[in-house]
């Protein structure tokens, strides 16, 4: 894969090593030739490291299965889930599961990606619909500068919402990036 086709999530190999890119920038200073700055994961080892590669290099990407899961349950070791083809159960580690943690719940359906016979990360689906547990009042006197305000989900994550949605409400919300979507009917 050329450079400059890398984007946000791909798995490259670097120096043999899997690593997912988290950011990447393309730049072209003034005279000077182009380049890619990346920010990677190593998915071996977990660290997390910039480099930059010249716009015309070719990098290899990594070939990664992708598999869908339902969620079990969580415990001290992991979280278990089931491969839905021929339901053999896997515990899923910490470093599998990063961001994605708060968000997994009981019979929720995820893509696992598998790189050499081992799960390296888990995709959430786009929409996940979830009960308002706690939220601040709206204040009647306060200026409408603000229209949202932070909510409490059922799952323990913290969402900023529009300031018509209350305690008790069922909301959906978008797990990859936390965000508040719309009140689910």
């Amino acid at each position: 894969m050329k450079a400059t086709d890398i984007r946000r999530g791909h798995v490259i190999l670097i120096d043999g090593q899997p690593c997912r890119v988290m950011e990447f920038t393309h730049r072209t200073p003034g005279n000077l030739r182009a380049f890619v700055q990346l920010r990677l994961r190593n998915l071996v080892t977990g660290n997390t490291f910039d480099t930059r590669v010249s716009a015309t290099d070719f990098l290899e990407e990594a070939r990664l299965d992708t598999k869908e899961f339902q969620v079990l349950y969580r415990d001290a070791a992991g979280v278990h889930v089931m491969d839905l083809q021929n339901y053999e159960q896997h515990t899923l580690d910490d470093d599998t599961v990063l961001d994605a943690g708060p968000w997994l719940q009981p019979e929720m359906v995820v893509q696992v990606e598998w790189l050499d016979g081992r799960p390296i990360a888990i995709e959430l689906p786009s929409v996940v619909e979830l009960d308002v547990v706690e939220t601040a009042p709206v204040m009647r006197s306060a200026t409408k500068t603000a229209s949202t305000k932070p909510a409490k989900l059922s799952n323990g994550v913290t969402v900023q919402v529009p300031d018509f949605v209350n305690e008790g409400d069922r909301v959906r919300v978008d797990p990859r990036v936390g965000e508040y979507l719309e009140r689910a009917r």
